[in-house]
């Protein structure tokens, strides 16, 4: 019985801990604030390589340096990644990425917290391929979302800022009133 238990509490372990070695710090400053807000995100790299890979690849490239939040709906996702969000027109914000896709490496449930890649809908993408740099953060559990999209990491602090900027006014496109933009993103060794 006890060699169970110890085999059961190492599966966990290995599970809990599949997550990759670094995370992402990335800080986030609102148009009118003086405070940069902190997010640090976890990897799923065992659940979706290449996914995780790119978005690595992206951040020390500096590809999210200026890029903004360009969706928010209150208390339940900040949208962001768009490279055309850098310029104040918003016609087109949230069309576009840099220029390739991903391969959907669909695994993981939305729960709070999931961090996941944006891509266009089924009729026009049927293998569900992921925009290449835009991403969304689940500030609740997105159940009807679950099997669709590649979840490929997850808010261990800062959830509670997202949650603020989510709340934050947006014209009828949940495009932020006020310009919520991401300053910086560093990969950084887990601490």
């Amino acid at each position: 019985m006890k060699r169970i238990l110890l085999s059961l509490l190492s599966l966990f372990a290995l599970a809990h801990f599949a997550a990759a070695d670094d995370v992402a710090v990335m800080e986030i400053k609102v148009d009118g604030d003086k405070q940069l807000r902190r997010v640090v995100i976890e990897f799923y790299e065992g659940d979706a390589p290449e996914t995780v890979a790119n978005f690595k690849k992206l951040a020390r490239k500096g590809f999210y340096k200026g890029i903004a939040f360009h969706r928010v709906i209150p208390h339940t996702l900040v949208q962001a990644g768009d490279p055309l969000s850098r310029h104040k027109d918003r016609t087109k914000v949230g069309t576009q990425g840099p220029g390739y896709t991903l391969p959907a490496e669909i695994r993981r449930p939305h729960t709070e917290g999931a961090v996941a890649m944006s891509r266009l809908a089924d009729p026009i993408n049927p293998a569900r391929r992921s925009n290449g740099s835009q991403f969304y953060i689940c500030l609740k559990p997105q159940l009807q979302l679950d099997g669709q999209y590649t979840v490929f990491g997850y808010v261990i602090e800062g959830l509670d800022a997202l949650d603020q900027i989510s709340a934050r006014p947006a014209d009828s496109n949940d495009n932020p009133l006020d310009r919520i933009v991401i300053k910086s993103v560093k990969i950084e060794p887990r601490g």
